[in-house]
């Protein structure tokens, strides 16, 4: 009987591995990066600025437009601009060591300055973000920020979660800080929250090149409070099929269109949002998935000056 119950414990633990198996995404251990040494226009300084990106080690020299290297999937934050012929980069996103020959990704929210004599003296407020897609360079304009970037890759299997390490540092009294560069700063009381989240579509075009989506599936978490150290092999479940009416939904978590819509690349080649326009069927397979982290998730614009989540392992759960 004993040998039995063993047996039956190893086959269990087996069938339990084997359930949980999981696949990394590519270049989702952050251990290799690119790094951009872009020189900004001499009006605001003239400073030689490192822009970082996800994908294979190597050093890029110049203000050319990123395209994503290698085959890494991951795009950010982190940009170049060029409006009124002024060079000017950004970034909040950072490449940190986790351990002695292990890397890992640094999101913050921080104050972004571009100060010239005379011409510009503004502050904004930005968060640092990742996510699964990549951005159009060089950026020229504030306006329609989600169609300067494609969210969002081909994808056709059903995860049942996204994993992935964590750290969070959520600085005590810090409040909100709103700053867009044009107007007076403005501070509230609370603090804001990371976010992560990972949304499964079924999409397809009409005829005039108009991208819909069906949402299959749906991870979305917020993250307040600082955590004591990392914390390894967290899982963010996927629901699938209609969840409004479940337990755990939260308006959040909701359908994503209108002035809200992210951006993909029609078959004519033209950046178009997509608009999700209802539930699709629980077992439905998915066309496309799209993964974001943020060390923020207010209003653009806003945000916990020194919020700080790092990031490392993202897979998937079989």
């Amino acid at each position: 009987m004993k040998r039995l119950i063993a047996t039956l414990t190893v086959i269990t633990i087996c069938i339990g591995a084997s359930a949980q198996r999981s696949e990394q995404l590519p270049f989702g251990d952050f251990n290799s990066w690119v790094t951009r040494n872009i020189k900004e226009s001499r009006v605001i300084g003239g400073e030689v600025k490192q822009v970082y990106a996800v994908g294979p080690t190597k050093t890029i020299d110049g203000d050319e437009p990123y395209t994503n290297q290698g085959g890494s999937p991951w795009a950010s934050s982190n940009v170049m601009a060029k409006v009124m012929g002024i060079t000017k980069t950004s970034n909040a996103v950072y490449p940190d060591d986790r351990a002695p020959g292990n890397k890992c990704a640094k999101l913050c929210t921080q104050m972004e300055s571009c100060k010239a004599i005379g011409l510009i003296n503004i502050d904004v407020m930005v968060a640092g973000t990742l996510f699964l897609g990549q951005m159009f360079e060089p950026i020229k304009s504030t306006s329609d920020p989600y169609s300067k970037m494609e969210m969002g890759i081909p994808f056709a299997k059903r995860p049942k979660a996204l994993c992935y390490d964590y750290k969070l540092i959520v600085p005590a009294g810090a409040g909100m800080v709103y700053s867009s560069g044009f107007g007076k700063k403005k501070t509230y009381k609370g603090t804001d929250k990371a976010e992560v989240f990972i949304i499964l579509q079924r999409r397809w075009e009409d005829e005039d090149g108009n991208l819909y989506a069906k949402r299959v599936g749906t991870g979305r978490e917020l993250l307040g409070k600082s955590t004591n150290g990392w914390v390894s092999g967290h899982k963010l479940t996927v629901n699938y099929g209609d969840i409004t009416g479940k337990p755990f939904y939260k308006p959040y978590m909701g359908l994503i269109s209108g002035e809200n819509s992210y951006y993909a690349r029609n078959s004519k080649g033209k950046m178009v949002p997509v608009q999700e326009v209802g539930w699709d069927e629980a077992t439905a397979t998915p066309t496309h998935l799209i993964v974001m982290f943020s060390s923020g998730s207010g209003k653009p614009y806003t945000g916990t000056p020194g919020m700080t989540l790092w990031v490392d392992n993202v897979a998937m759960a079989y």
